[in-house]
């Protein structure tokens, strides 16, 4: 029988999600300090020319009803079940949550989320949730006109409030 090697421990900059077997593991975050949290995502939705110029002429109405209307309620229900949907999130209090959405460009929707809490983790991951399901239910809205649309990049653009800050969340 041969011999397993062992795995080496995980360094400071290693996943954090991985405990010392490398097994799945929650972050343990009870020791650390309550901030006030912030993070700002955003996702894109392209359309193709036809169907981005005929949503701007029904004033981003389809036949299912308000387009930004159904997305910033989905983009905010996703923001509030996110630990529901990603195995290692904390469930957190949500403290305010904001979803825009405007045109980016000719044929592409710009959705931008921004979730605040005061906790002891932060808030990234409600933000990039809440991006993309408000870009998922927008695609929703819209697939009966075209199967092109095309959704993303998805991104972090800033977060603040933990022990490194990112971008701009001011």
């Amino acid at each position: 029988m041969k011999a397993r090697k062992a795995k080496p421990a995980p360094t400071r900059s290693a996943l954090t999600h991985l405990d010392s077997d490398g097994r799945p593991a929650m972050v343990d975050v009870s020791a650390k300090a309550t901030t006030a949290r912030e993070a700002q995502a955003e996702c894109r939705v392209r359309f193709p020319a036809a169907v981005a110029a005929q949503l701007r002429a029904n004033g981003l109405r389809s036949a299912k009803g308000g387009i930004v209307d159904a997305a910033i309620v989905a983009g905010t229900l996703a923001v509030k079940r996110t630990a529901e949907l990603i195995p290692f999130c904390h469930p957190l209090p949500i403290d305010g949550c904001r979803i825009a959405i405007d045109w980016l460009d000719e044929n592409s929707l710009r959705i931008e989320c921004r979730v605040r809490t005061v906790h002891r983790t932060g808030v990234e991951m409600e933000a990039l949730t809440g991006a993309t399901v408000a870009a998922l239910t927008v695609y929703d809205m819209c697939k009966a006109l075209s199967h092109r649309i095309v959704i993303g990049p998805a991104k972090l653009l800033a977060k603040s409030g933990g022990k490194r800050d990112f971008g701009s969340a001011a």
